[in-house]
């Protein structure tokens, strides 16, 4: 048995009409990418605010843990999204080689 979808759907032909759910599906990617941007922001903005004078050692360790995860999850959505090319990611939000060093690691 094969299901077709719902006429409401498709605003015009499949091969290459305006397609509403395709539309919505881009928009969450675009709305998830920017959610994940601004998350990589303020964690790099706590990193650039530590203070040895103030903080412990390994409240930074923590911190670059934090960061490397928010950048991780980042990239990944940005591949999702079809970019693929992190370098201009790397310069534009200055992301430490320390964070850099550990994206992708998985701790216990």
């Amino acid at each position: 048995m094969s299901l077709r979808p719902p006429q409401s759907l498709r605003q015009f032909n499949s091969s290459g009409g305006f397609n509403v759910l395709e539309y919505e599906l881009m928009s969450e990617r675009a709305s998830s990418l920017g959610r994940h941007g601004l998350k990589v922001e303020s964690v790099l903005a706590e990193l650039r605010a530590w203070d040895p004078a103030r903080h412990s050692e390994a409240n930074r360790e923590n911190l670059v843990d934090r960061a490397s995860d928010a950048v991780w999850a980042f990239f990944i959505q940005r591949e999702i999204c079809g970019l693929r090319n992190g370098r201009d990611v790397i310069q534009r939000y200055a992301i430490p080689k320390e964070v850099l060093a550990k994206v992708g690691v998985v701790r216990r």
